[in-house]
């Protein structure tokens, strides 16, 4: 009894035991069953799903964009696509490339043409600009202009004077061809002489007076003095100022009108003293004005004035040109360029260079889809080409847009 009671005490234990290391053993066995599915579930890849027209919107499942509506497209997964190998290079899959919009150019070899834009004002061109004044005093009896802006020819008349003085002087004419008349006949020659001195000096004086070689000739045939002598424009053009009215007494020398020909102007640029040094005389210019939107005016630089304005620390530059159609008016303001060819040199898109205030940078396509970037420095520009002094070369493929995307994305890579 006592060793059937002994084996029973150790026997009991030993099967709980035997029974809780079997449960204990089957529990872990299933747990790491259990970890190794969980695992291997966690690695394996979900797909995801995004919009092509907004890149940030990521779903699980597929469906529509909340913001525009359009359907989601499956998201390329980023084991599939190239990855940057360093923060100066950019790898970009082909739908990477189209949704940024990346686009590629050759740099080339060429003569870029520097631009100047300034601003200028049209002026009378004072070559062609005269004053109408009274010969010889006198009263004002007709006006043939008789408001600002009318048109005028050359010669045509431009008012009619009534003179005392001019009277007495035409019949000093008269009377000095009838003594050469007189003495044409005398044996004596220097009584001849005498005669067509006195009519060749009375002629002298008429010319003085303003009287023109027509209206001496109108003098002989008639034989009577012309009470008003008509004054006549020196060329044709338009009248900028009015000084007189019919009826009014004016002196000898008094101005009465002021004419100008406004189919040739001036236009006065100013310039920056950093152009300076680049602008020539004779260069071309193209002249834009806001009231002609489709017109292009084009002169040459004539003249640089030897001074600086001390306010606006600019020179002035004389443009000389033709006035088609006279659409140009005085002290209207106009946009000027000048195109100023600089020597060959490479140069690539403005757009594919990357100001980031202490450095520029250029990224260059290596090979398909994968962008390096290159420090470069630039020159002279215009409107859409840059100079590029040093950094790429001839030949390279640049890119001209999207480079501040793929800038970005090297930032964050």
């Amino acid at each position: 009894m006592t060793i059937m009671t002994l084996n029973k005490k150790i026997l009991i234990p030993l099967l709980a035991l035997l029974f809780a290391v079997t449960a204990g053993g089957g529990w872990f066995l299933w747990q790491q069953q259990t970890d190794k599915a969980n695992a291997t579930k966690a690695i394996a890849p979900t797909q995801l799903y995004t919009c092509s027209m907004h890149p940030f919107i990521i779903k699980e499942k597929p469906g529509l964009c909340p913001i525009c509506e359009m359907e989601l497209i499956k998201k390329i997964q980023e084991s599939s696509a190239p990855v940057a190998q360093t923060v100066e290079q950019v790898s970009l899959s082909p739908v990477q490339r189209v949704m940024a919009n990346v686009a590629v150019a050759e740099a080339t070899t060429e003569s870029l043409n520097k631009e100047i834009n300034a601003v200028g004002i049209v002026q009378y061109d004072q070559s062609r600009q005269a004053r109408v004044t009274a010969w010889v005093s006198g009263r004002i009896d007709k006006l043939y202009l008789n408001s600002v802006g009318a048109m005028v020819s050359k010669g045509s008349p431009v008012a009619e004077l009534y003179s005392p003085d001019l009277l007495a002087t035409q019949e000093e004419y008269l009377l000095a061809l009838k003594s050469r008349d007189q003495l044409k006949g005398s044996p004596f020659p220097s009584i001849a002489q005498q005669g067509e001195g006195l009519v060749a000096s009375a002629k002298e004086r008429l010319k003085l007076l303003g009287v023109t070689n027509g209206q001496i000739a109108s003098l002989e045939k008639s034989g009577k003095p012309l009470y008003r002598l008509a004054i006549s424009s020196p060329f044709s053009g338009v009248v900028i100022e009015k000084m007189v009215q019919q009826g009014q007494y004016v002196a000898a020398g008094e101005l009465l009108f002021n004419i100008a020909d406004l189919s040739r102007v001036w236009v006065e640029l100013e310039l920056y003293e950093n152009e300076f040094s680049t602008i020539r005389i004779g260069q071309e210019v193209e002249i834009r004005s806001q009231s002609s939107p489709g017109s292009l005016f084009k002169g040459r630089i004539a003249f640089l004035y030897p001074f600086l304005d001390p306010k606006t620390r600019t020179l002035k530059a004389r443009v000389e040109m033709a006035n088609p159609g006279m659409k140009l008016k005085p002290e209207m303001f106009v946009n000027a360029v000048i195109e100023i060819p600089m020597q060959p040199a490479v140069v690539v898109p403005l757009t594919a260079v990357i100001d980031t205030g202490k450095r520029q940078v250029v990224w260059v396509e290596r090979s398909p889809g994968v962008f390096a970037s290159r420090n470069v420095q630039v020159g002279q520009r215009n409107s859409l080409m840059v100079q590029i002094l040093s950094g790429i070369e001839s030949g390279e493929r640049v890119a001209v847009s999207g480079a501040y995307l793929i800038d970005s994305e090297s930032q964050l890579k």
